[in-house]
């Protein structure tokens, strides 16, 4: 079992972290801090580390896949459990994640917060915001997405070289592509520690907030433009039918079933990734593009009678079947049966080993 910790600028908490997982074998990334920090990861070599330095700062993916590269190369067949250099992971907590590696067959095991106690507002909005999302996209709930705390196989060593992503968001990326890939995922509860308000960290809200939240609602625009791809094919295909023809129910017939069918193409290879086959997927699409069309006129006057409003009956009217329809046809038209995340057994004090 290898400890990954990458590290930007840290202070004497690393230190002390490495002094503390002795018993294992660590490395540490230097992601470009800089001579200022030199006697940092001397001391961190000192205390038995392992230091890889990057020449400048690339993040912390960039880092982190700099690490599981040189393990796999260095110390095949390895597992890895990765920290933060900032104190906030404590090394029985690290020891209960390594122990659970060492016995799940998932592919990743996440140390998870509970966000008790004293939780700066901005990471704990973070969380919950993230969370959600997290669960509208993929249909698995995560409890904490942010943390920096897992643990993984050695056998996944390269799928984590493979992923994308080299600052913030690539851990989200992981658990993105863990849950398009049906792969197991393991959470073991951990202590909720910030120290100092959390001013360590290097989380910069915009232009990180960006990165994190544009993969994760990558399928959400996606289904967004399919969407607007099949309204303007119909509507293109209508007018064309109603000139050549002179029919406008037949025109408006046969406009929807191709605009349908290529949303239907679209959604199944490029919006939700593996799917069920066509003889479960398409029967289900149909019934809900029946029953959406049902929806959309029930609920349009329902609201317009309330509101006294047309514009705003359709402008909410259309959200709402827009969100219902993203998740019915993630969770039901194109779902195969999916892999969910577990709930490890608690460890016992001190051991770092599952109970029971």
């Amino acid at each position: 079992m290898i400890v990954l910790i990458p590290a930007y600028q840290p202070d004497q908490r690393l230190v002390e972290l490495c002094r503390s997982l002795g018993h294992y074998r660590i490395v540490v990334v230097d992601d470009g801090s800089g001579s200022a920090y030199t006697a940092v990861f001397n001391a961190a070599r000192a205390a038995g580390a392992d230091v890889l330095t990057l020449d400048h700062n690339r993040g912390k993916g960039f880092a982190l896949k700099t690490g599981f590269a040189h393990i796999a190369a260095r110390h095949p067949g390895q597992d890895v459990v990765c920290a933060d250099s900032d104190g906030q992971h404590r090394p029985d907590d690290i020891a209960a994640v390594a122990g659970r590696v060492a016995v799940t067959e998932a592919a990743m095991v996440l140390g998870v917060r509970r966000f008790t106690g004293t939780v700066p507002a901005r990471s704990r909005f973070g969380n919950t915001v993230t969370r959600g999302l997290f669960r509208l996209v993929t249909g698995r709930s995560v409890s904490d997405t942010q943390t920096g705390l897992r643990g993984y196989p050695s056998w996944v060593l390269k799928w984590l070289g493979d992923t994308p992503g080299d600052r913030f968001e690539y851990e989200l990326r992981l658990l993105l592509r863990a849950a398009r890939e049906d792969l197991a995922i393991e959470e073991l509860e951990i202590a909720t520690v910030y120290l100092d308000g959390n001013r360590s960290s290097h989380f910069r809200p915009l232009q990180d907030s960006v990165r994190i939240y544009r993969p994760l609602l990558g399928s959400v625009f996606a289904f967004a433009g399919s969407s607007l791809l099949a309204f303007a094919v119909d509507a293109a295909l209508l007018a064309v039918l109603v000139t050549a023809s002179g029919h406008l129910i037949a025109s408006a017939i046969a406009a929807r079933l191709v605009s349908a069918t290529l949303n239907y193409t679209v959604n199944r290879r490029t919006v939700f990734g593996p799917v069920a086959p066509h003889r479960k997927a398409a029967p289900r699409y149909a019934a809900l593009a029946l029953l959406s069309l049902a929806a959309n006129v029930a609920l349009l006057r329902a609201l317009a009678g309330l509101s006294g409003s047309l514009p705003v009956a359709k402008l909410v009217t259309e959200v709402s079947l827009f969100t219902a329809g993203f998740v019915i046809q993630r969770a039901f038209v194109f779902s195969r049966n999916r892999v969910r995340t577990a709930i490890a057994p608690r460890p016992m004090a001190g051991t770092g080993l599952p109970s029971g």
